[in-house]
């Protein structure tokens, strides 16, 4: 732990230290020094009024699994001085577990139900740095930017809905730096991925409900290309074309004539759970997509925008799709597959994951991507919206291609 404050008092004085901070922890205290975060003390803010934290409760689907989250890991800390925390996307604690001793303890440091532990409010600690880098995060005494949280250690591991792959949020054990096990950040990870498990689980039935309720309806149709979706876009039954695990909604979705990124003009009623969509069974030229915007501007959604003379959609783009996406932006003359996979995996053998996820992304942008090699397709205006600091550009991301699109410019 001596050395670990050595490198902190070295680092924060711009000097050299001993031993390079780990790249989690380095990258973490830079977003610091760029937001002027002051070492010494942090504010957790105001706490959520009563009635906004319910709702939060309410709202998040992280309640159906809380008993996975807390149950096991609950019953190792309860004698312990840690406690285990979940907080939404956020940052903001909803849910907290422990001992008394150790609630009493994390009182003292604002880590209490309704408390903001984002880097922005706390500065580098498991929970926020766990969020900015959507991995499990183990963050141990004075790697924590603020001096105050030098006798804390903590663990935590981000949360995402299956459906979807958005983040939830993040499942965190915490606890005084000298009583903490080094499989912690194992055992929260693991328990992330059960509760992960939970959900999965969750949705398969409820996709079943809403097949069962929409096939009769489908064989009534008397032809012509048909799907139900649930509303996050994944398949419960299918009519008169090849079946897809998941169509990607454009946002916002209604019901009425709507223009979809792989089908076309489509016509959506509502089912119960889902969507009833039946589709046009000609494409004009003029629903065909002129003008792509890649925005990745925000750290944690990433999204592209989609627009011709038809209108346009938008949606959420998955860590590995908004780096690919990326990645063909700023080659417009196209990459080969080896190409891709040097980009993003530093291994240019790794051709079959890269055509994998292409498939995907190409099934999600009808018309707008084409191969051999991969780019965007001709005649399509492309735009990305950067973040304002090259620093944070996609900050998930361990590419090399992206890696290197962070460094500044050489003077």
């Amino acid at each position: 732990m001596r050395l670990l404050h050595r490198i902190r008092d070295a680092v924060l004085a711009g000097e050299r230290p001993p031993v390079a901070p780990r790249p989690v922890i380095d990258a973490s205290w830079r977003r610091m020094f760029r937001i002027g975060a002051d070492p010494e003390r942090y504010a957790c803010g105001a706490l959520l009024e009563p009635d906004e934290l319910e709702h939060r409760r309410r709202t998040t689907v992280l309640g159906q699994v809380l008993r996975t989250l807390s149950g096991t890991l609950g019953e190792i800390i309860e004698p312990s001085l840690q406690i285990l925390v979940v907080t939404d996307d956020e940052g903001r604690v909803l849910w907290r577990t422990g001992g008394p001793a150790g609630l009493r303890r994390s009182n003292g440091i604002g880590l209490e139900e309704g408390a903001a532990w984002s880097e922005c409010s706390t500065g580098t600690n498991a929970i926020g740095t766990a969020l900015a880098v959507r991995r499990p995060v183990r963050v141990h005494a004075a790697e924590h930017f603020v001096h105050t949280l030098h006798n804390w250690t903590c663990a935590a591991s981000p949360v995402h809905d299956p459906r979807d792959g958005r983040l939830l949020g993040v499942v965190d054990v915490s606890g005084p730096a000298r009583t903490f096990h080094p499989m912690t950040l194992a055992l929260v990870s693991s328990m992330a991925r059960l509760a992960e498990g939970e959900l999965r689980e969750r949705h398969g039935r409820a996709v079943e409900r809403l097949r069962s309720v929409a096939a009769p309806i489908m064989c009534r149709l008397g032809g012509g290309r048909a799907l139900a979706v649930d509303a996050h876009g994944w398949t419960a039954a299918v009519t008169g074309m090849a079946p897809v695990d998941r169509l990607i909604l454009p946002t916002p979705f209604r019901a009425g004539r709507v223009l979809l990124p792989s089908l076309g003009m489509c016509t959506v009623e509502p089912l119960p759970g889902g969507w009833l969509i039946q589709v046009d069974e000609e494409r004009p030229r003029e629903e065909i997509p002129s003008r792509v915007v890649l925005d990745l501007s925000r750290p944690r959604r990433s999204s592209v925008a989609v627009s011709g003379p038809a209108g346009g959609w938008t949606q959420e783009l998955s860590p590995r799709h908004a780096e690919l996406l990326y990645l063909l932006a700023v080659h417009r003359n196209g990459r080969s597959a080896a190409e891709l996979a040097a980009d993003v995996f530093g291994d240019p053998t790794r051709t079959v994951t890269v055509r994998a996820e292409l498939s995907r992304v190409r099934r999600h942008l009808s018309g707008v991507l084409a191969h051999r090699p991969y780019r965007f397709s001709e005649g399509i205006e492309v735009a990305v919206v950067r973040p304002e600091d090259p620093v944070d550009l996609l900050p998930h991301s361990q590419a090399p291609a992206v890696l290197s699109a962070r460094r500044p410019p050489a003077p």
